[in-house]
């Protein structure tokens, strides 16, 4: 199934229509965040992607107006930790960069009853190719072949042929490339080795993995997004992969999609997000999403991640049960997705997207 989209004008298609926007028009009233849950207290807490700190924050804030009496925590120890800690019950949400794998849902269901936990869309944003070369001042072009080979050092120096061949006109230094990846556990790295192995499969042969597969002499890592943009900040000829509002200065890749080389945005990344499918299999109203990486459409940003939240379908008391129905609420409302565009520069999401994951929250129940 495919959707297409052309600015705020969003397509229905057969089983899912997801409708993106990168402004904040849209043809599909956005949900206003409602207190018929009545007047909330206590605290509601959660770990995980550390894509969403910006947004997490702005959510939070934005939160506190509609609920001054309920108290939301949010730590971004990684998506991978945030599940764990999830799905331990050590926290009453996840944020992640990926939806729960079939195991992981097996295993919610010992804390959220038989449907098990469930992943709803909360923030979209692309994955920026990021580095420090200051005597570069243009963006620089890189197929997907040739990120593969720089990640996994093939290509070892920014004036190889290869990335030379793709950049005419453009003074490459000798500059040695160190490549910066994530040390713990994430989602980005789940969905930017996603797009490498499918992409370029030739000269990526490794499975999509959360964990960093490659292990290489030259090669440095850091924890979350905040550590690796830092440590690539500070080290000429580093090239990361990060959520794309935490780049700062950095210069980034534009990325060969069809014949053409595109710069990461959020209506780039928008595009791509409006053809994915769904990919189904767990709880009822889950809406894990199956991007295609190697689309040429015009405009399209293949590295982009959608980031979730994961709630369980039923929790233990009544009050969770609130607390995480209105926080939830309030993400996908209007005022909660462009609180979420102004700081990080995330695309917003809308139309039927927003309505069947808010229709996903509001089957939140107590009992389990």
């Amino acid at each position: 199934m495919k959707i297409s989209r052309v600015g705020a004008t969003v397509a229905a298609a057969t089983a899912l229509v997801l409708g993106l926007s990168a402004c904040s028009s849209s043809n599909t009233p956005s949900a206003t965040p409602s207190k018929s849950v009545g007047n909330l207290t206590g605290t509601l807490s959660g770990a995980g992607a550390s894509s969403q700190e910006s947004a997490m924050t702005a959510w939070i804030d934005g939160f506190k107006a509609v609920q001054p009496g309920l108290t939301v925590q949010y730590n971004p120890t990684g998506s991978g930790a945030g599940r764990t800690q999830f799905l331990a019950g050590s926290v009453n949400f996840a944020g992640s960069d990926a939806s729960l794998k079939s195991d992981e849902w097996e295993k919610s269901k010992s804390i959220c009853g038989t449907d098990g936990a469930f992943s709803v869309p909360a923030y979209i944003s692309p994955i920026a190719v990021a580095y420090n070369l200051p005597s570069v001042k243009e963006s620089i072009n890189m197929d997907a072949d040739t990120i593969a080979k720089v990640f996994s050092g093939k290509i070892t120096t920014w004036n190889d042929p290869a990335i030379a061949a793709l950049n005419s006109g453009v003074t490459l230094p000798s500059t040695k490339i160190t490549v910066v990846h994530r040390a713990d556990d994430s989602g980005t790295t789940e969905n930017f080795t996603d797009y490498l192995h499918a992409a370029a499969p030739s000269s990526w042969a490794d499975a999509k993995a959360q964990a960093w597969p490659k292990q290489l002499t030259g090669q440095e890592s850091a924890q979350q997004t905040t550590g690796v943009v830092s440590l690539t900040q500070s080290t000429e000829g580093a090239i990361t992969y990060a959520d794309a509002s935490a780049v700062g200065t950095l210069g980034t890749v534009a990325v060969k999609v069809g014949n053409d080389f595109v710069k990461y945005s959020p209506e780039a990344a928008a595009k791509t997000v409006s053809a994915a499918t769904k990919v189904g299999g767990q709880a009822p109203q889950d809406m894990g999403l199956k991007l295609d990486r190697t689309s040429t459409a015009a405009g399209t940003y293949p590295i982009v991640l959608v980031s979730y939240h994961i709630f369980c379908s039923t929790y233990k008391d009544q009050a969770t049960a609130d607390a995480a129905k209105a926080f939830g609420e309030y993400v996908l409302s209007s005022d909660g997705q462009q609180a979420a565009a102004k700081a990080a520069g995330s695309a917003p999401i809308g139309g039927d997207t927003e309505q069947q994951a808010l229709a996903a929250i509001a089957t939140i129940k107590a009992g389990a």
